[in-house]
């Protein structure tokens, strides 16, 4: 599914984003950037020891924040790693750290001049946000930023399984009216 916002392709895709042929890709990420399960480890494992060695070199990342590495052996020449939060429920800030975590790293791929950027459903793993809420918290802060923003031309979701797929589309046809 995609749809295009102020001239840019905001697209929802169903594979592997370690395969995403996008400039960057976002990493669902944990704050001591320090590689782990998920998404996280499998960019990792497909990115090689150099996304490790320049992870260990920026020390960590709050949550709700994100950096920047190069992509190793990744077709991706740029990882942006976000941490998202855990979910508690919604009582601590999540939905706002969620929605940052999205913005700052779509701010440093539009700052660097990244064109297009693929992202994972950041949280939604072992974080336990719930993916419903989690997928219209992510295409708002897209859309949002795509609307102001002249350098984006491309924003992909890579969802690995389908279920969440469907969420993602019916997300945004909700968020689409």
């Amino acid at each position: 599914m995609e749809v295009t916002i102020n001239g840019s392709e905001l697209s929802l895709v169903h594979g592997d984003i370690t395969l995403a042929e996008t400039e960057a890709i976002g990493n669902a990420a944990n704050s001591r950037l320090a590689g782990g399960g998920g998404v996280d480890g499998a960019i990792h494992r497909a990115g090689g020891p150099s996304i490790m060695a320049q992870c260990r070199k920026i020390g960590g990342c709050a949550t709700g924040k994100a950096v920047l590495t190069g992509g190793g052996a990744l077709k991706a020449k740029y990882v942006i790693h976000g941490v998202g939060p855990v979910y508690h429920g919604g009582t601590r800030g999540e939905a706002e750290l969620l929605k940052s975590v999205y913005a700052e790293s779509l701010a440093i791929a539009s700052g660097k001049g990244i064109k297009s950027i693929s992202f994972p459903s950041i949280s939604t793993g072992v974080y336990g946000y719930p993916i419903e809420e989690a997928a219209r918290i992510a295409l708002r802060t897209v859309i949002d930023f795509l609307k102001k923003d002249e350098v984006l031309e491309l924003v992909r979701f890579v969802l690995f399984f389908h279920k969440d797929l469907m969420v993602y589309e019916d997300a945004l046809k909700e968020v689409l009216g």
